[in-house]
């Protein structure tokens, strides 16, 4: 990309934090990201990005996830390709491109995703979205998003659903429960059970995937969630997060997202990118330097009539200072017979 003195060429992200060298206010002219300001529906984008060799590196340090697959070469033609989950908070972020970023003290509550092809090192991409629902439950006021990653040949990359609570008091709320719970994921597997590192056509119903363990850092956080464009929020600002009723900084639902899609990914392979969903709830708050188990269990498995393997998993993350869910989601990838 090329700078000229009469224009200022896209940046690898939404906003272009070199502006601030001559503007004042980065979010000048955006709106108050308030329920009353919500309009229904509402074009968020189109916005295009580079997938550039720093974003796919920043989102290996944001997730610690250094797959050969990312930094060097993949099953896809040789090409290095971008994590599953890369563009997820692209598309959650859209809607700083119409609301003040730094005035969000919201709660992200539930995301779907849906991972349709592999993005390709130094590929162009367009996002863009809509808020198409808003509604008020106990008090606080939700939007859904539905968005789209396309790539430059317009075939799909991954779509987003997303439900958020757009300002509220995140340590007054967080963890009190789905009015709605839906097919109970409590966390528990049978201690006989056998474990699996990947999952194949001899993958049994009643299987269980050997736990990842993660802890997302201070720095990790602070990045994932856009202080580079110097937005600043719960996750990235402990003034920010005490305002919210914090002790201390959380990780980003879509953070932990990223970390449910990297671990479907190493279970299914390359059928993950392709073929790949999940819907998650992020049930309770994830404080900065608390660590994690991920698990799933294999809940159903379907033989299709072309040979391929339908698989249905429970998958959630756990923090291992209380053994608090904080996640709990639900995953689906088709296997090729070839596969």
């Amino acid at each position: 990309m090329n700078n000229t003195s009469n224009a200022v060429s896209p940046w690898r992200d939404l906003t272009d934090p070199r502006r601030a060298v001559t503007v004042t206010d980065l979010e000048a002219g955006l709106k108050e990201p308030i329920f009353q300001n919500l309009e229904i529906p509402e074009q968020l984008g189109p916005v295009t990005i580079v997938v550039d060799d720093h974003k796919i590196k920043r989102f290996a340090f944001t997730q610690d996830d250094y797959c050969d697959w990312y930094l060097k070469s993949s099953p896809f033609d040789g090409a290095r390709i971008g994590h599953p989950a890369l563009l997820g908070n692209d598309l959650v972020q859209l809607f700083t491109t119409k609301y003040r970023g730094s005035k969000t003290v919201g709660l992200h509550t539930e995301e779907q995703m849906w991972f349709d092809s592999p993005v390709k090192l130094g590929e162009r991409v367009t996002l863009a979205g809509t808020y198409v629902e808003a509604y008020e439950r106990r008090g606080q006021g939700y939007v859904i998003m539905e968005a789209s990653a396309k790539g430059e040949d317009g075939r799909s990359i991954v779509r987003h659903r997303g439900v958020e609570i757009l300002r509220t008091v995140p340590g007054s709320i967080a963890g009190r429960g789905s009015e709605t719970p839906q097919k109970k994921i409590t966390g528990e597997t049978q201690p006989n059970a056998r474990r699996i590192a990947t999952i194949s056509h001899d993958t049994l119903e009643g299987d269980v995937l050997v736990p990842s363990f993660k802890t997302i850092t201070a720095e990790q956080a602070a990045v994932f969630s856009r202080v580079g464009e110097y937005v600043r929020n719960i996750h990235n600002d402990l003034e920010i997060a005490r305002a919210g009723a914090l002790p201390a900084l959380i990780v980003q639902g879509q953070q932990q997202a990223g970390l449910v899609a990297a671990y479907m990914a190493q279970a299914f392979g390359k059928a993950w990118f392709a073929n790949g969903w999940f819907q998650l709830k992020f049930v309770a708050t994830l404080q900065v330097f608390d660590p994690v188990e991920l698990c799933g269990l294999i809940k159903g498995i379907k033989l299709l009539p072309s040979g391929d393997l339908e698989v249905y998993l429970d998958v959630w993350v756990r923090r291992m200072s209380d053994a608090r869910l904080t996640t709990v989601g639900w995953a689906s990838c088709v296997l090729a017979a070839s596969d």
